[in-house]
């Protein structure tokens, strides 16, 4: 008999990302919230009254034997150390990207893992999303023909703009490779599998910027990341993607991703969303729109990767936002901006396999 009860789930880091994740939870029944931590009390207690959930300390959660998973949603420093502990608590973890700020710090966690016999997950999630499901079907069907190549472009004038507390995106373990590369290369590796190989060149022009959001407008923070990176992505199915993440543009015409192959080009809508719109055009032929063929696309449904993972708890199968495919993302970061100081193309030793696509007949929230 199949076990369905639901998975009892604390959260610790209670900043911005946590509400999305807390009102997602409610669409997946295998998802109990049980409590929620932070170093910060009064941030906890807030989520926790306006979720309908019980606030504790970080020590208590962990010891409370109905939780099995823990949510990490601390800054990106703190993946690993809280990950840790998590484990070593007997807990499973879900992280929030990146999986760690280091390639190095993130194999400890991986390792951890597999020696506790725990399931180590990690988003980001999107790629279940409808509109990359549904890119994953059409790229399976052979519709661009033999993969040849694709760009992925992710490019702002920074964070700081609009976030209430930005000094993190710019220090260790920042910056929009980092911060917004997971997205592009998790999903790049859904579509057409691992990569083998990367070259890339960086640039950082400012040593400081100006917080332009409440409640610190004005104040400056130091930038210590590159906050220009381009990149080469060469994947083990042939394909050759150009990659680039950038808090220095003030606005670009370039669609998030595109995929070339011998038969056709597809247009991917944005790795950030679970949505979007869809195009392809084959040799010769008009761009034509598809329509969305799978779930979880109309809406924000970033809590799906956890549920995923907590049904893989019950059933022993597989989970898809796996430590192994975070830890493959995050050396594809690092290495790209090792060989921007090198100067030279660098082979990618993880290998990953693509994470199997949800099937169509979801519903109610089970994820097969």
């Amino acid at each position: 008999m199949v076990d369905s009860r639901p998975v009892g789930v604390g959260i610790i880091g209670c900043g911005n990302i946590s509400a999305a994740y807390l009102k997602a939870a409610a669409n997946f029944p295998i998802l109990d919230i049980v409590a929620v931590a932070d170093l910060n009390m009064e941030a906890a207690r807030a989520k926790a009254s306006e979720f309908g959930t019980n606030a504790v300390e970080v020590d208590a959660l962990l010891a409370d034997p109905a939780i099995e998973l823990v949510l990490n949603l601390t800054i990106p420093q703190a993946h690993v150390p809280v990950g840790l502990d998590a484990l070593q608590a007997g807990k499973h973890v879900y992280s929030e990207k990146p999986l760690a700020v280091t390639f190095e710090d993130g194999q400890r966690l991986v390792a951890k893992g597999k020696e506790t016999g725990l399931l180590v997950g990690c988003a980001p999630d999107t790629f279940l999303g409808g509109a990359h499901q549904t890119c994953r079907n059409l790229v399976d069907s052979g519709i661009i023909g033999e993969p040849v190549g694709g760009s992925a472009y992710f490019m702002c004038p920074g964070h700081e703009r609009w976030h209430p507390n930005p000094a993190f995106y710019y220090q260790a373990g920042g910056g929009p490779m980092l911060d917004m590369g997971p997205y592009y290369i998790t999903d790049l590796v859904n579509l057409f599998g691992p990569v083998t190989r990367v070259s890339g060149m960086a640039s950082m022009l400012r040593k400081s910027r100006p917080i332009g959001s409440e409640p610190l407008k004005g104040q400056m923070i130091d930038v210590e990341v590159p906050t220009h990176i381009a990149g080469m992505l060469e994947f083990a199915n042939g394909a050759i993607v150009q990659i680039t993440m950038s808090f220095d543009v003030a606005g670009h015409k370039h669609t998030p991703l595109e995929l070339y192959g011998t038969k056709g080009s597809l247009l991917v809508p944005d790795p950030n969303h679970f949505g979007g719109e869809i195009e392809s055009r084959q040799t010769g032929e008009d761009w034509q729109s598809h329509s969305i063929e799978m779930p979880y696309w109309d809406g924000n449904f970033r809590s799906i990767g956890l549920a995923d993972m907590a049904h893989a708890i019950r059933t022993g199968r597989p989970h898809r936002a796996s430590a192994e495919l975070a830890l493959h993302a995050l050396e594809v970061m690092e290495t790209i901006e090792r060989s921007a100081k090198s100067g030279s193309a660098i082979a990618i030793t993880t290998q990953p396999a693509r994470p199997a696509p949800l099937k169509d007949n979801i519903e109610n929230g089970v994820l097969a």
